[in-house]
């Protein structure tokens, strides 16, 4: 996750995830949809659904970009973003990443 608050108007933060999938990448932007909509927080839009390459969410102060592998590693999106200061993600959500990617890098 990204604090872009300093360097953009358009958000707060900017969060980037992966998925190994067009299914998987539709599944965690339903499962994020659904657990930001019990918040109480409703999307302003969602692109890309539809396709399951690049799904991005707007939630006006945070916006999500799930990628599918090839896609994320094809836009770099991180480079772009690369003199952005890195957020951790509080605990469990951070060991939680953090064994995805293990999970990934095996495959």
């Amino acid at each position: 996750m990204f604090d872009v608050a300093a360097l953009t108007s358009i958000a707060d933060y900017l969060v980037i995830c992966t998925g190994r999938s067009d299914r998987q990448v539709q599944a965690i932007a339903q499962a994020i949809d659904a657990h930001m909509r019990e918040q109480g927080h409703r999307p302003g839009a969602i692109e890309g659904m539809n396709r399951g390459q690049w799904v991005l969410m707007d939630y006006t102060d945070v916006i999500i970009h799930i990628f599918y592998k090839p896609v994320r590693e094809f836009y770099d999106l991180e480079r772009l973003w690369e003199h952005a200061p890195r957020v951790q993600l509080p605990e469990p959500l951070r060991t939680q990443a953090l064994g995805f990617s293990s999970e990934t890098a095996a495959l």
